[in-house]
């Protein structure tokens, strides 16, 4: 490469100190517009204190003679040691907001097709200019419409076109007039009928498709004659004149291009554009559509194809690659120092002070330190700080989540729980740790903390392996939820749902079965013939007063009544007790509520409603229970009227008389009242025999031959004749009853007392 002019080095430099050449690292301001900001946490290894066990020995006085009395003890002690731990730290990070990248210091808007006839304003949105559209401005408005929006329908006839923004007609060559409503006059063509036709080489003009101007090919023209056809025709075989004008024969001056060299050239920086298609031809150090732009750092030349190779910081001029040299270096590639190895200062008389492994060199005038890829620091003594590497550890580490990487190769080095070159994965399902080399032990589907293996249980499960179920009255992530199921409910530990015991039901199980139903769910339904439902969790039958059985259909046994037919009877005398309330229903006879009182004098029979009959020959009233008269002695029949019957006596006539010898029998006591001439008890002995003898019974008297007048049994003294009256019997002749007026006030009495307490007699 040649020596660089002086006035170009010193433009160079001038530039380099002015600022022109741009700093290829830039930052944007969080207040700037379209600048957005986000916070993004990243992992740290830092180094952290714990208290670490370990056996600790010491002595004790004992009674160990052999060991001097001393005896070794050991305790679990602890200290201070220190393990590698990740903390999570956070950032803020400006970015251009969505719809905006990155230009210099400033967020500019993006358009995914280029404007072409405009400006990008926003995100994907064009300004256009006048009279053009569409979303990308490449659009002009359709042939028939122009102003505003093309909201005005054109005029044009013949084929002419308006003016997208004024409206105005652009009549097609050969017609004329506001409208291009009138062709060319004879002799005249083109644009507005202004030429005349005079075109070479057998060219036709014609007012309409063209017979008055020579068609050309893209990039040449038709112009002025220069010279008369035949003489630059001759000319241009004999001596190069180019001919040119309607001949067709010239190209487009430099900046125009196209058919009729219409249209001009875009070209910046001293670029030329091919005449035929207006394509941009860079100089050496510009690139671009238009060669708007210099080549990049690092690149110069024609289309910036070739890559600088200048050494020691310096920059190449990008037209011809030249070497702009910092103050210290020399030579066509700022390779050589001014200092010998290992100097450096204005006379090279300091030593540089750099670590020599770690160091490429140092600057010859400020001893500065260039180090080796991997490491940075004033004197090249220090590794490359976190999250960068490289030469001058000038090089961002691509490793993601907060992991360093190796200051020489940039190799990532992933923290506890991502893998992959950049550590962009995390472990795969069921690792964790340092290159996810430890393998998982949660249970129960729960997953498990890439980073350190914790396990994160899923609803219902806890432990430190996911693998114990909630305890009984918790439920939910983390077992923290109280179960609100009552009665004996069970709690479905990972949703808390109730399972109801036996007989409830409800969301929390507050609600007994209803009337009819029982069980698990309710499901059951009650069966019982007479009862009062059933237990609505074992289904058992709750009878009714006075019924019994698995179904209540059995009436209480006897002697019992009452719910479950628990109570015991309390009627006597053989009385019955109602299974409902225990009422007692009495047998005949009898009355009370317990049946223990016989029925008041003068009633017999059920509930002792009946009255007695009129006994005559009776102690009292009739029998409490049938109703029959109590007959004395020496009388039958139902109301004991009626003597017994000759030779029988007694109770119920039940006795047989002894007396013979035509001896009477009394009807009461049996006693003999014999015949004259007869004696003894049963009339056996004749008074001729035994007249020393006291007289036979019922006889006085001398020669017992007077007849005693006692009656009703009654007794006569042998030998006066007095009568000694039975009891119950008075008179001289024992003829009267003493029973009978007993009975008559008896039975009065009985009904006084019954009419008094006769609504008393169901109680009693």
């Amino acid at each position: 490469m040649g020596t660089i002019p002086l006035a170009l080095t010193l433009t160079l430099v001038l530039l380099a100190v002015l600022g022109f050449i741009t700093p290829s690292v830039w930052s944007l301001n969080p207040d700037d517009p379209n600048v957005c900001s986000h916070w993004e946490s990243y992992a740290v290894t830092v180094q952290e204190s714990y208290a670490h066990p370990f056996d600790q020995v010491y002595y004790t006085r004992c009674t160990d003679i052999l060991n001097w009395f001393k005896c070794t003890r050991h305790r679990i002690s602890y200290k201070t040691a220190y393990r590698r731990g990740v903390r999570t730290m956070y950032r803020r990070r400006s970015q251009c907001c969505p719809g905006y990248f990155e230009r210099g210091d400033m967020c500019v808007p993006l358009c995914s097709e280029e404007c072409t006839h405009g400006r990008c304003v926003s995100p994907d949105t064009c300004q256009c200019e006048p009279g053009w559209g569409g979303l990308d401005c490449s659009s002009g408005c359709q042939s028939d419409f122009w102003g505003p929006h093309c909201s005005n329908r054109c005029q044009c006839q013949n084929g002419g076109k308006c003016n997208p923004i004024t409206g105005a007609c652009v009549c097609t060559d050969g017609y004329q007039g506001w409208r291009c409503e009138e062709p060319c006059e004879p002799g005249y063509y083109g644009k507005a009928c202004h030429l005349t036709c005079q075109c070479l080489n057998g060219a036709t003009c014609h007012h309409q498709t063209g017979d008055g101007e020579c068609s050309c090919p893209a990039g040449w023209t038709v112009g002025p004659f220069v010279f008369l056809r035949a003489q630059c025709l001759i000319q241009y075989i004999f001596s190069g004149c180019v001919p040119q004008g309607s001949v067709c024969a010239q190209p487009c001056q430099v900046g125009k291009y196209g058919i009729n060299c219409s249209k001009d050239c875009s070209c910046l920086n001293g670029g030329l554009c091919d005449h035929v298609a207006g394509q941009c031809q860079c100089t050496a150090g510009y690139s671009g559509r238009r060669c708007q732009e210099e080549c990049p750092a690092g690149w110069y030349g024609p289309q910036c194809s070739l890559r600088c190779d200048c050494r020691n910081g310096a920059k190449c001029y990008h037209i011809n690659g030249a070497c702009l040299c910092d103050t210290g270096f020399k030579g066509p590639q700022c390779q050589e120092r001014f200092c010998p190895p290992g100097l450096y200062g204005l006379i090279c008389d300091k030593y540089c002070p750099c670590n020599a492994s770690n160091t490429v060199s140092c600057h010859p005038l400020s001893g500065e330190c260039t180090c080796t890829a991997g490491w940075a620091g004033l004197y090249c003594n220090e590794t490359c700080p976190p999250g960068y590497h490289g030469d001058g550890c000038r090089l961002p580490c691509s490793c993601s989540h907060g992991a360093d990487c190796h200051g020489v190769t940039g190799a990532c080095v992933c923290a506890p729980g991502y893998m992959g070159d950049d550590c962009s994965s995390l472990c795969p399902s069921g690792l964790y740790g340092p290159s996810c080399s430890f393998t998982c032990s949660c249970h129960n589907h729960a997953p498990c903390s890439p980073i350190d293996g914790s396990c994160s249980c899923r609803e219902g499960w806890q432990g430190v392996d996911c693998s114990t179920l909630c305890s009984s009255g918790s439920w939910g992530l983390g077992c923290n939820q109280s179960c609100l199921c009552a009665n004996g409910a069970a709690c479905d530990p990972m949703d808390g749902v109730c399972t109801c015991s036996p007989g409830w039901r409800g969301e929390h199980c507050l609600l007994p079965c209803p009337d009819g139903m029982y069980g698990l769910e309710c499901r059951g339904r009650c069966d019982c013939s007479h009862g009062d439902g059933c237990d609505h969790v074992t289904g058992f039958c709750r009878c009714l007063a006075g019924w019994t059985g698995i179904r209540c259909d059995s009436v209480c046994p006897q002697g019992l009544w009452g719910p479950n037919c628990s109570v015991t009877c309390s009627c006597q005398n053989r009385g019955s007790c109602s299974p409902e309330d225990g009422t007692c229903v009495c047998t005949p006879g009898y009355r009370g509520t317990s049946c223990k009182r016989i029925c008041s004098p003068g009633f017999y029979g059920h509930r002792c409603s009946q009255s007695c009959p009129q006994c005559v020959h009776s102690p009292g009233s009739c029998h409490h229970v049938t109703g029959h008269c109590d007959c004395l002695s020496g009388f039958y029949g139902s109301l004991c009227n009626q003597v017994c019957f000759s030779g029988s006596y007694g109770k119920g006539c039940s006795e047989i008389c002894l007396c013979t010898n035509n001896g009477t029998c009394n009807h009461i006591d049996g006693s003999c009242q014999c015949f004259p001439g007869w004696i003894g008890e049963d009339c056996s002995h004749s008074t001729y025999i035994c007249h020393h003898f006291c007289c036979p019974l019922g006889f006085y008297g001398r020669d017992c031959t007077e007849v005693c007048r006692c009656q009703n049994g009654g007794n006569c003294d042998h030998k006066t004749g007095q009568c000694s009256c039975l009891t119950g019997f008075i008179g001289t002749s024992c003829e009267q009853s003493e029973w009978n007026n007993m009975l008559i006030d008896c039975v009065t009495l009985s009904r006084l007392v019954s009419q008094n307490n006769f609504g008393n007699n169901s109680a009693l």
